[in-house]
Order: structure tokens, then C-alpha cells, then sequence
């Protein structure tokens, strides 16, 4: 069967059918998934009938796989499969996967394996589009801008908000701390195009107090999540989602009333972000060798 793309939203998203991602792609299937991640961004595959091992072999044909995660453990016996699971917390924050190293993922793809009866959406956004939306003056400003990203912040939640359960996760995820400089405006390697590449993880504009920081970057995170650069996709069981890390930010919804949800998540290994000056990202603190190969 030939591959079919049907548009989801005018500006993100896409469907995919007239192929079996179980199976092993010919090289024309592999370009012509690329070809619609690069036009769209995100991409839903219905009915698939992977587990652990076809989901990371699907995610090979873009590329070589990074571990589930810097610092947050594996499902078992997987160690590129990352559980999303609500029983080890909820990433209800806008955020690109991995940000805080050198080289975050290229792609990332998520599979249904528990789906609550209502909610749990997750929220998918096109940062191109927000660049494209941005006043002249605005980009202008932006393609100058460096943020420093890192996995150890304070999620905006207070101290006493923060039970033992909490404390330990946040222990965990920050047991490696990490600081890279990315430029605001990332240069996509393959389309040329230009996307905001802030989200959750930066936390402070390279130059700038942290006060200063955070309103810039309000005022530029507000352009990515506007309405109409958001797909919503609300899960089914044996769903797969594709998205481009490199130009996309997502949230997972916390509107399932405590149910159980479970993702499983696989990554493709990325290249070091370059900004539209050809300056390429560079480390400020934490090693991440041990998570991913750095992609030509």
C-alpha cells in the first residue's frame, strides 16, 4: 500500500496510514515519514500492534537510539524505553524532551499501553510556526538570544506542595545536573527552518538577570502555545505518536482525575542544535555520553 497523509490541524499534525510499522520499512516508507515529520511536525499512527521491541526498531529507521533518560530509570530489560507513567509523575509543563543536554533527541515517539476513559490528551506544538508569528522586531531579538537550559529547577511548585514520593523523584531526576546554552532560535538540519527552541527547560536568557529571563521567555512561550500551533491529540489504545523534538514542544494534560496512564517512550539520538548564526550549543555542566550518541 502507498503511504497516505491526511492533515489533522491547518499547522500541525498529520495521520498516517498504508503502512504496517510493525514490519521492517523499505527505504521509500522511512523517506516518506520523514518527509511528512519534516512538513508536519507530528504524526498519529493508528492501530499498531507493537510492544517494546518493534517500537524501538520502528525509531532505528530515523535513526540510533538514545537510552530512556539521563537520570530516570528504564522499563525492565528495555534500556531505551522510557515508561510515562502517572504513578512516577506527570509532565504537565511545557517542555521539549531533554533540553538540558548537549544533543536532546531528534524524535521522540510515544505508544499507548494504558489509556484513562477521558483525558489525558497530550498537547503538541509547532515552534516554527510560533517563530513565523513572531512581530519582525520580536524575531529579530530572538535569533540573537542564547538560554541556558537545565534539568534542576523548581517546577514552579512551593516547598510545601512537595511530598516524600515528590522530593524523591525530583532527587532522581536532578541525581545528574545538567546546563547547556541552546540558541532561542534553532536552525532545523534537514528543512532549514528556523522554531523557538525554549520551553520547560530554559531557564534563563545567556546575559540576562533571571527575572529579565523569565519574561522574555514568557513573551515567546506565549507564541508557541497560541491555539492554533497545538495539535490535541487525545489517545486511543494501540496508538504510536511521532514528533520532531527539534521543532516541537509538548504537555501531557493532568485531567484524568488520578487514573492510570501509561506511555511508552523510545528517542532518536540528535545532532548539537546550531542557531541561525551557524553557532552550534555547547555544555556548561553534566556529561551525557552515557545517554546519547551525538548524530551526524
Amino acid at each position: 500500500m502507498s503511504l497516505e497523509i491526511t492533515k489533522v490541524t491547518a499547522r500541525i499534525g498529520a495521520r498516517v496510514s498504508g503502512v504496517d510499522i510493525s514490519r521492517p520499512l523499505a527505504p521509500e516508507q522511512v523517506a516518506g515519514i520523514r518527509d511528512a515529520l519534516n512538513a508536519h511536525k507530528a504524526l498519529v499512527f493508528d492501530d499498531v500492534r507493537l510492544h517494546d521491541a518493534g517500537q524501538q526498531a520502528f525509531v532505528r529507521h530515523l535513526g540510533d537510539l538514545t537510552t530512556a533518560h539521563p537520570t530516570v530509570g528504564a522499563v525492565d530489560g528495555s534500556p531505551n524505553v522510557l515508561p510515562v507513567d502517572s504513578e512516577r509523575g506527570r509532565a504537565n509543563h511545557w517542555h521539549t524532551d531533554v533540553t538540558f543536554v548537549l544533543n536532546p533527541p531528534q524524535a521522540s515517539t510515544l505508544r499507548s499501553i494504558t489509556v484513562p476513559p477521558y483525558g489525558g490528551e497530550t498537547l503538541i506544538a509547532n515552534a516554527a510556526a510560533a517563530y513565523r508569528d513572531l512581530p519582525e522586531p520580536l524575531r529579530r531579538l530572538a535569533d540573537t538570544l542564547w538560554a541556558e537550559h537545565t534539568n534542576d529547577y523548581d517546577y514552579a511548585v512551593p516547598d510545601e506542595a512537595i511530598d516524600e514520593e515528590k522530593a524523591a523523584q525530583r532527587a532522581q531526576f536532578t541525581s545528574i545536573k545538567y546546563r547547556t546554552a541552546h540558541p532561542v532560535v534553532r536552525v532545523h538540519p534537514l528543512t532549514g527552518e528556523r522554531g523557538l527552541f525554549i520551553g520547560g527547560f530554559a531557564q534563563r536568557i545567556v546575559g540576562l538577570s533571571v527575572g529579565e529571563s523569565r519574561k522574555v521567555l514568557d513573551l515567546l512561550q506565549a507564541y508557541v502555545t497560541r491555539p492554533e500551533n497545538v495539535l490535541r491529540h487525545r489517545w486511543s489504545e494501540n496508538q504510536l505518536v511521532l514528533f520532531d523534538n527539534r521543532i516541537t514542544q509538548h504537555y501531557a494534560i493532568d485531567n484524568y482525575d488520578g487514573l492510570p496512564r501509561r506511555l511508552h517512550r523510545v528517542t532518536a539520538a540528535g545532532d548539537v542544535p546550531v542557531g541561525v548564526e551557524g553557532k552550534e550549543s555547547y555544555s556548561i555542566e553534566g556529561d551525557a555520553s552515557h545517554y546519547t550518541p551525538v548524530a551526524a
